[in-house]
């Protein structure tokens, strides 16, 4: 019997719109795999059996009434816990919301109901998604499922590692500074941040307003683009979100599929090719490069000389944002509630139950941000930070008029041991070092997984420019025609 978990998003529409099986027969296949191993990943924080079941026989009685449904009717999904979802706990990795049932969905929840996707439930992250490892959780660390004693990226590691668990055979992250990319990287899974304001943030609980995107996570590049062409496009709910509908990003991918990149230039960042990255990293990227030319892209190399400065910048803006975002976590609308005896004042039950809420990483980027938009530092910190996010918007642009997307590793280093970097903050920081600068900028970028290293996925980052999320959709699925997906060590 064909083991429905296995079996890729596209492949599974596929046979419940054929009357081969039914919704209710892939969720409880993927239901079965999450009880069987995810105490070993810990991938989900919340598995919602009923509402699945209920979500996957109303699919399956729409169809047998005759309806004409989504492409993605009756494929299960695992969503980030920084969505909210009406009844369903969110708790975005923090014991401050521990226990909190939103009284509505986010619009990306709202447009996956309405596609027919069934939410298995809601996935581990780092606190507030402020990490690389997702060890910042508050409810404990997820595992890499190639090699449980490693991270799985972060912050959104509990939903790739539940596609590389085969717990889901879609995801939901959000990527503020690399969170669904580089978990897709070293998870051997494929993860797209799409254009900001391409997919709408309404309902996506805050870390840094200007950068945070809600994007796709898959096992494959077309059933990420399937995902992204259900999710994406203007909210008028959300100020931020674009006017324009979704570049045909599932037309993009198959095209890719056929292997064909006659035409297309591709830019390799030579600012991401010297020092930083792993031998082995830079080995299987160099392998790639060499793959993506004889499927006939031009390669040229290309400088983005302020690149190096996005770190540094990140790390002021990031943090300033969030230090504004997080101020409504003050023990008092919603969420938990520390001292509140009728002994003590406002102002302590606030600091008591921000110390008992916000765990370390959380209140460190609370008070550097407070510091840098503080009176006196402000234009020295935050106002030279935007400038420099200025400067790197413009190597963008320069890029985009010599190439058509460019290319780089997703990340420096393979998954490394839990443990192994809690204690060196920047030696965490350095994972996100070249997917940070295409949060800055605003535009789309993909992870596609293309080789190994130690036994490790490694993954290729291809960067477009804004609204032209297709193109990197083309290139990501033209090398996996070639490179393939990756199983990883059975559980």
């Amino acid at each position: 019997m064909t083991d429905l978990t296995r079996m890729t998003a596209t492949d599974l529409a596929g046979l419940v719109a054929s009357g081969e099986t039914s919704a209710v027969e892939v969720t409880r296949a993927h239901l079965d795999r999450i009880a069987a191993v995810d105490d070993r990943v810990h991938a989900f924080l919340h598995v919602d059996t009923e509402g699945a079941l209920a979500a996957a026989r109303a699919v399956d009685e729409r169809r047998a009434a005759g309806e004409q449904l989504g492409p993605l009717a009756g494929v299960p999904v695992a969503v980030k816990d920084v969505l909210t979802t009406k009844g369903v706990p969110t708790t975005v990795g923090s014991k401050i919301l521990e226990g909190w049932r939103p009284p509505y969905d986010a619009t990306i929840v709202q447009r996956l109901r309405a596609a027919g996707t069934v939410m298995l439930g809601k996935t581990n992250m780092d606190e507030f998604a402020m990490g690389s490892s997702t060890e910042y959780s508050a409810y404990g660390p997820t595992h890499n499922p190639w090699d449980t004693d490693r991270i799985p990226g972060g912050s959104g590691g509990g939903s790739a590692a539940a596609l590389a668990a085969y717990e889901a055979p879609l995801a939901i992250g959000s990527d503020t500074g690399g969170s669904i990319r580089q978990p897709g990287a070293v998870t051997g899974t494929v993860g797209a941040k799409p254009t900001y304001g391409g997919t709408s943030r309404y309902g996506l609980v805050a870390f840094s307003s200007s950068l945070d995107t809600p994007g796709p996570c898959a096992r494959t590049v077309l059933d990420a683009a399937l995902l992204h062409q259900v999710i994406g496009g203007h909210d008028p709910r959300d100020s931020t979100s674009i006017p324009q509908p979704v570049p045909d990003v599932v037309a993009a991918a198959k095209l890719g599929a056929t292997g064909d990149l006659t035409g297309v230039r591709l830019g390799i960042v030579r600012e991401f090719t010297g020092e930083g990255a792993e031998p082995g990293v830079m080995a299987a990227f160099r392998e790639s490069v060499d793959t993506l030319a004889k499927l006939g892209a031009e390669i040229v190399e290309v400088s983005c000389p302020h690149f190096r400065y996005a770190l540094p910048a990140y790390y002021l803006i990031a943090p300033s944002e969030c230090s504004s975002n997080l101020a409504r976590f003050d023990g008092v609308r919603f969420g938990l509630r520390v001292g509140d005896d009728g002994n003590r004042s406002l102002e302590e039950v606030m600091s008591l139950t921000r110390e008992a809420g916000f765990g370390a990483e959380v209140k460190r980027r609370i008070m550097v941000g407070t510091y840098a938009l503080s009176s006196g530092y402000y234009d020295a910190y935050y106002g030279q930070a935007q400038k420099v996010r200025t400067l790197i918007t413009r190597d963008f642009t320069s890029a985009f008029e010599q190439v058509d997307a460019l290319i780089s590793p997703t990340t420096p280093f393979v998954a490394f041991p839990i443990g192994a970097r809690t204690a060196d903050p920047y030696q965490m920081y350095l994972a996100d070092l070249f997917t940070i600068p295409t949060n800055l900028y605003g535009g789309p970028g993909i992870s596609v997984p293309c080789g190994l290293s130690e036994g490790l996925p490694v993954g290729l980052q291809v960067m477009a420019p804004t609204m032209a999320d297709d193109r990197m959709y083309r290139v990501a699925a033209a090398l996996e025609s070639v490179v393939g997906t990756f199983t990883p060590p059975a559980l």
